[in-house]
Order: structure tokens, then C-alpha cells, then sequence
């Protein structure tokens, strides 16, 4: 009883801590007033920031994974949290001047400090419950979406509040920083790994259900085929789930609904995070390969549509975007321990990670010169989508080649 109770707080933990994490998601709601009050209007070089952050999140994963592996989960946490809240604190005092301060700030110091509390955490909580990693990875990561929906509104009334657009964004970084150095604190202390033999003991109650994976070592790891395919699937799926995420908010200003444009990024959070949990269950039941497969399938149909559609089917579709991406980030977890076993998933799920801030900076700067371009008609944003289309299709095949190998794998160990 006690184990469980212990596992329930590391789970409860792991969720307070990734809930303000889904700040990263609300990019677009700062996008605009930071593009023109510090980048002179240049998008991409607005973006960068974003994308920066989301690149250092993953490098993040892998010292961080690392670092919890020869001290504690405990202590990576701590410290991210001191480096991410210094970050956004130090990002608020950014000047056209010296525009460069925010990539460094709120991009590199912030990415860094979230990647140390982002796959420590799931992994954590994923050692307590070895045979529901899907169900677990999906409701600790359906937080930072639904961080995203609190904190869009939050960062709006705050804006607003502190001067309006172009000058209240850098001030809302502030308040933000208060908020992670309290809730990744205290979160920290809670954040501990189960007994030695738990893991072992609860796979072995489940075998009927569950199959014991070799634990590979990260060198070990980065021997195989299949993690480089991983890394780059990831790297493919996510980018048109960025693109219209880091662009929402000016994406619908620019089709004619500035006056409900918050009401895009609070659905495509939402969608996220609702994505991340679903997504993450039925993985469980139809495996995590199959579901991947059937998400980038509909990454591809949908992102063609996003640069089209009018009116309020605006916002369907970029919540069926938000949905679909969602459960790409969500199952990707998993599948890393499924692939690679749960022992070390903190410092393999952070290498597999780095194909995620890949797409990150990527798709960032391919929307970022669109939209420059598109300053006048939107439409002629629609390439960029076109791009993300066929990344989530060279995608497919990468998949369908790992489940190949894992097929032949599988046959040759009989």
C-alpha cells in the first residue's frame, strides 16, 4: 500500500511540474508583439526563441536523463527549475538592443531547464508503473496542454494587464518564472524512484499482459537502427503539429477572427493535451507503432487543409492539428521504453528527443519565412504546410521499417 501511495505522489508530482511547461505551446499569443517590439517585425527571427527553447528542451532531456542516473531525480528537477525560472526572469529585461538576450534567456537557459524536469519526470513515473506506460505517459504529458489552455488566458489578462501588446510579453516572463521555482521546488522533493527490484517484481506480475524488454544502455542504444530511425520520425512528425501551434494566433488574425484568435490557442491546448492522453491509452491496447502510424497519417491529411479552410473551421482544424500532434509527443515516450526498455528511458528518451528540437528549429524558421512572406495573404503560407505533409509521410515509412526490424528481431530471438 505504501509503494502505491508513493507512485500516485510521483505521478501527482510529475503532473504539477509539466503543467506550467505548456507555456512552451503558447508561443503565438507572445508572437506577434515580440516580433515587432524587439525583431523589427521579422517573424523567423521572433520564432527562433520558440524553436531555441523547444531544441534546448531536448538537449536538456539528455543531461538531464544522464545526471538523474548518477544522482537523483530529485536533485535534476531542483536545478532545472532554478535554471528555467532564471531564465524567463532574465529574459523579461530583453531590448531591441540587444535582441539576441531573449534566444539566450528564454530560449537556450528556459529549453534547458525544462528538458532537466521533462523526461526525468515521465520516466520516473513510468519505473512505478511499468505495465500502464501509455496510460501514465498520457496523463503526466496531457498536463502541458492543459497548462497550455490555463496559461494562454492567464498570459492574455496579463498581457493586457501590463501594458498590452509589444510591451506587457516580456513582463509576463516574470511572473512565469515565480511560478516554475515554486512548483518545480517543491514538486522535487516527491520525485523518487521506486525500490530496487520494483520493477522487476512488476513486470513480472503482469507478464501475462506485458513483454519484458531487454534495458539497453544509451551507448547501446545509439548502436541500433532504430533509434536513429525514432529520432528522426519524431523529428518528421512534429513539424507541422509546431508550425501551426507556434503560428495559431496569427494564422487566425490573418483569415479575420482577431477578435476570438485566443480562443485557437486555447483549443489547440486543450486538443493537446486531450490528444497526449487518449492517444496514450489506446497505445497501450493497439501498440505504440500502429498508433504512431495512424497519427502521422492524419498529421499529413490535415496539415494540407490548414492554409485553407475559412471561417470557424479555422478552428477545428487546427484543434484536429493540435489532437493529432498531442498523441505523437505523447506515445513517443513510450515506444522509446518499449524499444528500449524502461531502466535508463530519462537519457534514451532524451537522445531520441534531440530529433524533436531538430524539428523544432526547423519547422520554426520554414513557418517563420512563410508568414514573412504571407505578410499580405496568407496563403502564400500554404508551402510551408505542404512541407509538413510530406515530412509526416517520409515518416510513415520510417515506422513501418522499425516494426519490420522489430518483426525480424523478434523471430530471429525464437
Amino acid at each position: 500500500m505504501m509503494k502505491k501511495r508513493q507512485g500516485l505522489l510521483v505521478v501527482l508530482a510529475a503532473i504539477s511540474i509539466q503543467f506550467p511547461v505548456g507555456v512552451a505551446y503558447i508561443w503565438s499569443v507572445f508572437q506577434t508583439g515580440i516580433a515587432n517590439s524587439i525583431f523589427s517585425g521579422n517573424n523567423a527571427a521572433a520564432a527562433l526563441a520558440y524553436s531555441l527553447l523547444l531544441a534546448m528542451l531536448s538537449i536538456g532531456s539528455v543531461i538531464g536523463g544522464r545526471l538523474a542516473a548518477k544522482y537523483t531525480t530529485q536533485r535534476v528537477v531542483f536545478i532545472g527549475g532554478i535554471i528555467l525560472s532564471l531564465g524567463f526572469f532574465l529574459a523579461s529585461f530583453t531590448k531591441a538592443e540587444f535582441a539576441w538576450m531573449l534566444w539566450a534567456t528564454y530560449g537556450v537557459m528556459g529549453g534547458l531547464g525544462m528538458g532537466f524536469t521533462y523526461s526525468t519526470t515521465i520516466a520516473c513515473a513510468q519505473k512505478w508503473y511499468p505495465h500502464k506506460k501509455g496510460l501514465v505517459t498520457g496523463i503526466i504529458v496531457s498536463a502541458i496542454g492543459l497548462g497550455g489552455a490555463v496559461f494562454t488566458i492567464v498570459a492574455e489578462n496579463l498581457i493586457s494587464a501590463f501594458g498590452g501588446i509589444g510591451v506587457g510579453e516580456l513582463k509576463v516572463f516574470m511572473a512565469l518564472s515565480a511560478v516554475y521555482l515554486t512548483v518545480c521546488t517543491i514538486g522535487s522533493f516527491l520525485m523518487k524512484n521506486p525500490p530496487d527490484g520494483y520493477m522487476a517484481d512488476a513486470t513480472a506480475s503482469s507478464a501475462a499482459t506485458a513483454k519484458v524488454v531487454k534495458s539497453y544502455t544509451t551507448s547501446e542504444m545509439l548502436k541500433t537502427p532504430q533509434f536513429y530511425l525514432a529520432a528522426a520520425t519524431l523529428l518528421l512528425a512534429s513539424m507541422g503539429g509546431l508550425m501551426t501551434i507556434g503560428f495559431a494566433k496569427p494564422i487566425a488574425e490573418a483569415k479575420g477572427l482577431a477578435g476570438s484568435a485566443m480562443v485557437v490557442v486555447i483549443a489547440i491546448s486543450m486538443t493537446n493535451a486531450l490528444g497526449r492522453l487518449i492517444w496514450g491509452i489506446i497505445s497501450d491496447k493497439l501498440g505504440r507503432i500502429n498508433t504512431i502510424l495512424i497519427l502521422l497519417i492524419g498529421t499529413a491529411v490535415l496539415a494540407l487543409f490548414v492554409n485553407t479552410v475559412t471561417d470557424y473551421w479555422v478552428y477545428v482544424l487546427i484543434a484536429m492539428v493540435g489532437f493529432f500532434y498531442g498523441g505523437i509527443i505523447g506515445t513517443f515516450p513510450s515506444l522509446t521504453a518499449d524499444l528500449f526498455g524502461p531502466k535508463n528511458m530519462a537519457s534514451n528518451y532524451g537522445f531520441v528527443l534531440l530529433g524533436f528540437g531538430a524539428g523544432a528549429i526547423i519547422s520554426s524558421q520554414i513557418a517563420g519565412y512563410f508568414k514573412n512572406v504571407a505578410a499580405e495573404d496568407i496563403s502564400l503560407m500554404f508551402p510551408a504546410f505542404v512541407i509538413a505533409s510530406c515530412c509526416a509521410g517520409a515518416g510513415i515509412i520510417m515506422m513501418l521499417v522499425i516494426r519490420v526490424m522489430n518483426k525480424r528481431k523478434s523471430s530471429n530471438a525464437v
